[in-house]
């Protein structure tokens, strides 16, 4: 069972989440808070296996409160809810230790394919998340995100050929145990390969390093990503 708070100041969104979460037998909401801090505290008490965060929150916002479940309960993936206005708060979150990024507009399944798969401990970008990161790039400026995209083709090309298809597959939302599977590999050596890619790519976590993946065009597109 897999087992999730949800946080959010709004209790029609609360309760959105939670109805769409209880569609699926193997997901139990243990927990919801309407603030920040509330979230961090009851992630202390019952130890989630994913946090589900609204950005904007009073008290402590959503990229705050995962910074501190992220460090009081290490074992807990977040997952940080955003809107279309919010592209700023989506690449600070990139650093606060949320691993899942979410549309609250977008498809029921995508929260349930979210929490799953940050559960197994992957990252998730929905899709539409990833696109408005590269816009909200292009926005500063074609030199800056042109520059972006050469700095993380070059990097991704510094990896193995190995490492560079874990990472398009680490892009396309799938777990290492996913990957593992699709490569014909032990889980153990997916691991030993994340690690290097995020060492060798010079980013904190699975989230930052699949928005690099994107950012040099290399995750397949979604008719391909069937584990």
């Amino acid at each position: 069972m897999i087992r999730v708070l949800i946080a959010d100041d709004e209790p029609m969104i609360r309760a959105g989440v939670r109805a769409v979460l209880a569609t699926d037998p193997d997901i139990d909401v243990v927990a919801e808070a309407g603030n920040g801090r509330d979230a961090v505290e009851l992630a202390r008490r019952h130890r989630p296996a994913v946090a589900v965060l609204d950005i904007r929150m009073p008290g402590i916002n959503g990229i705050e409160a995962a910074a501190e479940i992220r460090s009081a309960v290490p074992a807990t993936g977040v997952i940080i809810l955003t809107t279309f206005g919010e592209d700023d708060y989506i690449l600070k979150a990139l650093g606060g230790g949320a691993t899942g990024f979410l549309i609250k507009s977008g498809e029921p399944e995508e929260l349930i394919a979210g929490v799953r798969a940050v559960a197994e401990g992957a990252a998730y970008l929905s899709p539409k998340v990833a696109a408005r990161v590269v816009a909200h790039l292009a926005a500063t400026g074609a030199g800056v995100l042109a520059g972006r995209r050469s700095a993380a083709r070059d990097r991704v090309e510094a990896l193995t050929a190995r490492e560079r298809e874990v990472l398009a597959l680490l892009g396309s939302g799938l777990s290492n145990g996913r990957i593992a599977r699709r490569l014909h590999v032990v889980e153990g050596t997916v691991k030993a390969h994340v690690s290097s890619i995020l060492g060798r790519l010079g980013v904190d976590n699975r989230a930052a390093a699949a928005v690099m993946a994107h950012e040099a065009g290399i995750v397949p597109p979604p008719q391909s990503r069937q584990a």
